[in-house]
């Protein structure tokens, strides 16, 4: 271990006490410089090439910060098959699209600017039906909490309506902050959001994001995508064939270049 130079200032009798306080400092400057290190890693590590595209690629799990002992109370509204999928769109659409996504996730925002109304116009048509899958990994990779309260709070968004989770869903895009922000983690802001969804903030959602009602159950949602095999967000399947939303440009498909792939797929 190497010495720290003597300063000439310094008693020669130093007590014990002063030397240990000096060597806790060191080590804290020591470790905070290492956690730096590690957040840097992390965040250069996110980035990925996947599918022919540029997605954020799932590098870490997230980190447990208790959610995962919450008691897994699900909203009403989920699927019946499975309570981890969000389901938009008529029940008998012949097709399904499958859409993995987190919150805190740029390039799905990028996806939802493009083409997000046309995502959601062949839905409503009855062209296929949408299973939302959410992840929370962001939060392990840029540190905070905002995949995992954004995820609660839609679940309280979803307990109030599928059209309510939509909105809300569609909102959160629309409000994203800055990958180094972590601007979801605080309720309050979300709820200030849900205010621009008509008729979502009522008593119950607004106690059920206070209090994170759904937060046991964003974790068992995360699970199950930590799980699906797929390394990045985001990532749409149709009829479980991966769609190429992300261009060899990075940029995210429009809606004529969506409905056109959509199309090429299923026919028509």
């Amino acid at each position: 271990m190497t010495s720290t130079p003597k300063n000439q200032n310094q008693r020669p009798n130093a007590t014990a006490r002063e030397r240990l306080k000096q060597a806790q400092q060191a080590e804290a400057r020591a470790a905070k410089r290492r956690r730096g290190l590690t957040v840097a890693v992390s965040v250069a590590a996110a980035v990925a090439v996947i599918a022919g595209g540029t997605a954020l690629a799932v590098s870490s799990a997230s980190k447990d910060d208790g959610a995962s002992t919450a008691a897994a109370v699900a909203p009403a509204n989920t699927s019946a098959a499975d309570p981890t999928v969000v389901v938009y769109g008529k029940a008998d659409a012949p097709h399904t699209l499958a859409v993995y996504e987190d919150f805190r996730c740029p390039v799905c925002q990028a996806f939802e600017t493009s083409a997000g109304k046309t995502v959601q116009q062949l839905a409503d048509q009855g062209d296929y039906k949408i299973e939302y899958h959410l992840a929370t990994f962001l939060d392990g990779n840029l540190g905070g909490k905002g995949s995992k309260t954004a995820l609660a709070a839609a679940g309280a968004a979803l307990n109030e309506g599928v059209d309510k989770f939509k909105a809300f869903h569609d909102v959160l895009y629309a409000n994203q902050p800055a990958e180094s922000e972590d601007g979801f983690g605080d309720v309050n802001h979300l709820l200030d959001l849900a205010g621009q969804v008509p008729g979502l903030k009522t008593e119950a959602f607004t106690k059920a994001v206070t209090e994170g009602t759904y937060r046991g159950w964003a974790a068992k949602v995360s699970t199950a995508f930590d799980k699906s095999g797929v390394s990045g967000t985001p990532t749409v399947k149709l009829d479980g064939k991966t769609l190429a939303v992300i261009g060899q440009d990075g940029k995210p498909v429009t809606g004529e270049q969506f409905t056109t792939l959509v199309q090429q797929t299923i026919g028509g």
